[in-house]
C-alpha cells in the first residue's frame, strides 16, 4: 500500500498508487481523478440484502472499484464534507462501528457490512437502527465533518459524547444511550438532551463539528431550506 492524504489542515483528499493488478473500494462518487491506466466500476458490496442494509445506515447502495488494469496507477478520492480524512489500519482482530457518511473507501482486503443496533439506540442514538461494520485486515479511510480528535479509554474508563460528533469506535466497545443530566427537563434544556456514554477500554473517534448543529445554524439564517 502507497498512500497519501494531503492538504490535511484545508480539506483533504487520498492519493493511492496502485500496482498493476490491485483494487480499491470506495463510496459512489469518491474517485476525482485517476490515471488512464485505471478502469472504475460499481457493484454492490455482498449482494443485494447487504447493500439495502448500508443504505438503512445512511451510506450508499453502489461501492466504486478502482483497478489497476493496465499497469501501475494513481487515484485521487475525497469526500464532499468539509471536514478530515484519517487512515485506519485494522490488523484483523477487531472492527470499527463507522456512522452515516463515515466511510470513505478502503483496500480490497476490507469487509464492509452492517450491524444491527438494540432498538433504544436505533431509536435515540441518531444513527439508526444498522451502522455500519468495517472488519478484516487491511486500511480503511474514515471521513467526518470538521476536523477527527480519537479519545483513548482505559479500562473502565468512561466518556460521555453527543451523538452529534460521534464517528466511528471499536466494535468491542459497548455504550448506551442516557440523558445529558439528571432530569428531562434539565436535558433538554441544554440543548445536549441524549448523550452516549462509552466504557473502556478502546478507541472512539469524534468529529469536532456537528451536522444537525450546521444545518440548524443555517436555518436559522434563512438559509436552511426553502422558505
Amino acid at each position: 500500500m502507497n498512500y497519501e492524504i494531503l492538504y490535511k489542515d484545508a480539506f483533504p483528499i487520498v492519493k493511492y498508487k496502485l500496482n498493476r493488478g490491485e483494487r480499491i473500494k470506495a463510496e459512489s462518487d469518491a474517485m476525482i481523478a485517476m490515471s488512464t491506466t485505471i478502469d472504475i466500476t460499481g457493484g454492490v458490496e455482498g449482494g443485494l440484502i447487504r447493500g439495502l442494509t448500508r443504505m438503512l445506515a445512511g451510506e450508499s447502495f453502489f461501492f466504486q472499484y478502482l483497478t489497476a488494469s493496465r499497469g501501475e496507477g494513481e487515484v485521487l478520492f475525497g469526500h464532499s464534507s468539509p471536514g478530515s480524512i484519517i487512515d485506519v489500519e485494522l490488523d484483523g482482530t477487531y472492527g470499527l462501528r463507522v456512522q452515516k457518511d463515515g466511510f470513505l473507501a478502503a483496500t480490497d482486503s476490507i469487509h464492509v457490512d452492517t450491524k444491527a443496533q438494540n432498538l433504544i439506540q436505533g431509536l435515540f442514538s441518531g444513527e439508526g437502527f444498522f451502522v455500519l461494520n468495517v472488519s478484516g485486515k487491511g486500511v480503511v479511510f474514515i471521513s467526518s465533518y470538521g476536523a477527527i480528535h480519537a479519545i483513548n479509554l482505559n479500562q473502565g474508563e468512561e466518556i460521555v459524547i453527543d451523538n452529534g460528533h460521534l464517528v466511528a469506535w471499536a466494535d468491542y466497545m459497548q455504550y448506551t444511550i442516557e440523558k445529558a443530566s439528571s432530569g428531562w427537563g434539565s436535558s433538554f434544556m441544554s440543548g445536549e438532551c441524549l448523550v452516549c456514554r462509552f466504557r473502556g477500554p478502546g478507541i472512539v473517534l469524534i468529529q469536532t463539528r456537528n451536522p444537525k448543529g450546521f444545518k440548524n445554524w443555517l436555518t436559522k439564517l434563512g438559509l436552511g431550506g426553502n422558505k
